[in-house]
């Protein structure tokens, strides 16, 4: 009536599951390194993935979806055998520059002209924000600029673009710059080049569209992930990739520790020539702005834009 079950066939397919379990375990390469780097280095999560408001998500996907190319094999992106990057940091203590050497891609940003800090040389500062939604605080933040006389460049995503046109038109209104952020906030390194070009170009235009800045010149590469293939097909397009040198984990909306911390975090790391990374969405960063402002030039900084830091002329105007 009953069958005798044949042991070997047991025996097989759990040393089968058993060796998948330990692949999947030893693997190694660039993804183990990206996890090493954003945690040990101080580099930013994935803002947009962390804490965006419900709907997000969804439509970014669609973007995503909408702005694939159908008719590039989905191996092609990996076609120029790219090693994936994820930018961290040794970060600024007692005034000293903070460092990537330790990082292994620094002479990689150096050969496509990307930017982590500015020169040592004089005590400026270089405030830049990462706006992938909108939390409610852009507007006090934007306010805490205009009172202080302090540039800045937000840099936005797709969703952002078509959920805040007021607020665009108020950042280049009151003289701040709009970077790229890209549309969909995907991983650059994943993608093949008419995919990054076309994530790019969609934003421009629709800022240019919508608030009438009609050039774009600077890049945050979504996640800080980012591809020798990535900052060629950017670098050609115009683009400066702008990464940081003061960062701290300001992203996650449900974890926010009070304006004080928020001021500790930043003034902690001032260091010259540093780009400056804050995110949006954080209520202490809003809070903390105009402290954080007043406590750098208390220490002799001076905040200056984007335009200045990658201009030949070291006297450009704020």
């Amino acid at each position: 009536m009953f069958r005798r079950f044949k042991p070997s066939v047991l025996v097989w397919s759990a040393a089968a599951v058993l060796l998948g379990v330990w692949t999947g375990l030893s693997l190694s390469g660039p993804a183990a390194e990206r996890a090493v780097s954003v945690t040990s280095r101080g580099g930013t999560a994935p803002g947009l993935n962390a804490a965006a408001p419900a709907g997000t998500l969804s439509e970014m996907a669609e973007d995503a979806a909408l702005s694939a190319d159908s008719s590039t094999p989905a191996t092609s992106a990996f076609s120029a055998g790219d090693r994936a990057y994820h930018f961290g940091f040794k970060k600024s203590r007692n005034g000293e520059p903070a460092s990537i050497d330790q990082e292994g891609f620094g002479p990689l940003l150096e050969r496509y002209g990307a930017v982590f800090r500015g020169s040592p040389e004089g005590k400026n500062l270089y405030l830049t924000f990462d706006n992938g939604y909108e939390n409610g605080y852009t507007a006090k933040i934007l306010d805490v600029l205009k009172e202080k006389n302090v540039p800045a460049c937000f840099f936005v995503t797709g969703h952002y673009v078509k959920d805040q046109p007021d607020l665009l038109r108020r950042m280049v209104r009151e003289g701040h710059v709009i970077g790229n952020h890209s549309w969909s906030h995907p991983d650059f390194s994943a993608l093949p080049e008419s995919r990054i070009r076309e994530e790019l170009d969609m934003v421009k235009r629709k800022v240019a569209e919508i608030a009438g800045q009609r050039e774009m010149r600077y890049l945050r590469p979504p996640r800080g992930i980012f591809s020798e293939r990535s900052l060629r097909v950017s670098q050609a397009l115009g683009y400066t990739n702008v990464f940081w040198s003061i960062a701290y984990k300001d992203w996650d909306t449900s974890a926010q520790r009070g304006a004080r911390h928020a001021f500790d975090s930043v003034v902690s790391q001032l260091h010259p020539g540093a780009i400056i990374l804050l995110h949006s969405v954080s209520r202490d960063n809003a809070e903390a702005l105009a402290s954080i402002i007043d406590e750098a030039r208390r220490q002799g900084y001076t905040f200056r834009s984007l335009d200045h830091l990658l201009s030949p002329l070291p006297e450009l105007p704020l």
